[in-house]
């Protein structure tokens, strides 16, 4: 099932860039609509009780231990529904800005689109380390091109400094692979099964080496403090649906990574870096918010909300406590639906003001009032309100972090405040005051773009009133992850 999950978007990108242009929009975002209906049925088949399941195990490179291996727990079945949930909507908010100024036109956008879903459905599916590797590294492929491809003057360099980056992080990564191999032969039997792997009893001093590297590759991909560089130049010079992508869905892999390795396969050394990553978790969270105060450009403000949220995800995972890691997982799914919304509507925004300058807008509520409905709800999501799904998310993490340490609870709830303050200030700049001088006024939100955000917006309500049915699935993952370093379900060390 899960091969055919992964084929579905990778054969529909080779048939929207053969088809002729004027049908590479429909036959794209049917790829896409098939691939969310049968993302719905692997979850209907999903037991939230029996760990990793719908697995498949091929050799691949026997002589080395290599296996084109797969399978789907709790955190990869909730991170492959947000890939095939966000994707349809991105292309249909990309219907018609998709239109490259190189000429490329919305073939090739749908194309590198419907790759970059099944090459991330492929690295949330994995369960081997050498295949989740080159699936990892085949990422950069198609969100490389979407980003120098589309949108503003200066994306050609900003998706370099993308590239450099996350290829950097793909060569530390790599030597850890590596260093994970050497240990596995060094035992008798080389593998990369994720599986074997963790059952290997790896000295101290090797697991803190290979959880430098694995961690460091996967803090550049979330990202967090201080290899967050390149997330703000990317959203701000790539198209808003493009920054959906890449922040929602692609920078989930390095949490997930986390997750996956550092507390899978690395417990004693996750336990052992704790202090220094909460730290840099901490200030991510605090820094993150407070630059994002003083932007004026609003895709690059909504980018750098992103570090501030991602600082939250990786305090919930480090700080030991079942609330907390429930917390992060749940956290990842909810910020990929808010953070969709705003980008979604800001670039709705953008179309219609020719501007990303928020000194330059004012007064949209008053000629589009779904418009500025749906900008609000998405800045309310991201400072928390209660009633909408990252609230529970938020507050579950912020609980686990007081339990950790009086002092790590204390900064992380000033990151609220600092979220109150950018978000509300972001709207108030942009959809009250009076109109701009000789605007035209702004039109409200058409059908097509209505029923983009209508989905979103139920969803952030729905979860944030009956998150239940996630918890379910997170529970079990998560009990079963911190049993691993030795953390009950109470939140000490059995």
């Amino acid at each position: 099932m899960l091969t055919v999950l992964i084929l579905l978007p990778l054969v529909g990108a080779l048939v929207v860039a053969c088809v002729p242009r004027a049908l590479a929009r429909p036959v794209g975002l049917g790829f896409a609509l098939a691939t969310l209906v049968y993302g719905l049925v692997v979850a209907s088949q999903y037991d939230a009780s029996a760990g990793m399941q719908m697995t498949e195990t091929h050799t691949w490179i026997e002589s080395m231990g290599v296996h084109y291996a797969l399978g789907v727990d709790g955190l990869g079945l909730l991170m492959i529904l947000l890939t095939v949930a966000i994707v349809p909507p991105v292309l249909l908010a990309s219907w018609k800005e998709s239109e490259s100024p190189d000429g490329g036109g919305a073939r090739s956008y749908f194309a590198w689109v419907l790759a970059l879903e099944a090459m991330s459905l492929a690295v949330y599916t994995a369960t081997d380390v050498l295949l989740f590797y080159v699936v990892f590294e085949a990422t950069l492929i198609p969100a490389y091109f979407l980003i120098g491809g589309f949108g503003r003057s200066g994306r050609g360099k900003a998706a370099t400094k993308f590239l450099i980056y996350q290829l950097a992080g793909g060569l530390i990564l790599l030597a850890s692979v590596v260093g994970l191999y050497v240990v596995s032969s060094n035992s008798g039997t080389p593998t990369f099964l994720i599986s074997d792997l963790a059952a290997l009893d790896i000295d101290p001093i090797t697991q803190r080496w290979l959880f430098v590297g694995f961690f460091a590759a996967f803090a550049i991909k979330a990202p967090i403090f201080p290899v967050h560089t390149w997330l703000a130049d990317t959203s701000e010079k790539a198209t808003p649906s493009t920054s959906v992508l890449l922040v929602c869905v692609l920078d989930k892999i390095g949490t997930f990574g986390m997750l996956r390795f550092c507390l899978g396969l690395l417990p004693d050394a996750s336990q052992w870096a704790t202090p220094v990553v909460v730290t840099l978790a901490l200030i991510s969270i605090v820094y993150g918010a407070l630059i994002a105060i003083g932007q004026d450009d609003i895709l690059r403000l909504i980018g750098l909300t992103s570090l501030s949220h991602f600082g939250f995800i990786v305090l919930g995972i480090f700080v030991f406590n079942p609330t907390g890691g429930t917390g992060a997982v749940l956290y990842m799914v909810n910020h990929g639906i808010a953070t969709a919304l705003m980008f979604l509507v800001a670039g709705f925004l953008i179309n219609r003001t020719g501007t990303t300058s928020i000194r330059e807008m004012g007064g949209v509520e008053k000629h589009a009032p779904v418009l500025a409905g749906s900008f609000l709800i998405a800045g309310l999501a991201a400072c928390g309100l209660p009633g909408l799904s990252p609230f529970v998310s938020e507050i579950m993490v912020i609980v686990a972090a007081f339990d950790h340490h009086w002092l790590v609870g204390s900064v992380s709830v000033l990151a609220i405040v600092l979220a109150a303050i950018y978000a509300l200030w972001m709207y108030q700049r942009t959809m009250t005051g009076p109109d701009r001088v000789g605007a035209v006024p702004v039109p409200d939100l058409d059908r097509r773009e209505v029923g983009i955000v209508a989905p979103l917006l139920l969803a952030l309500v729905l979860f944030g009133f009956f998150p239940m049915p996630m918890l379910d699935v997170i529970n079990p993952f998560v009990y079963d992850s911190l049993a691993g370093v030795g953390i009950g379900q109470e939140g000490g060390h059995q």
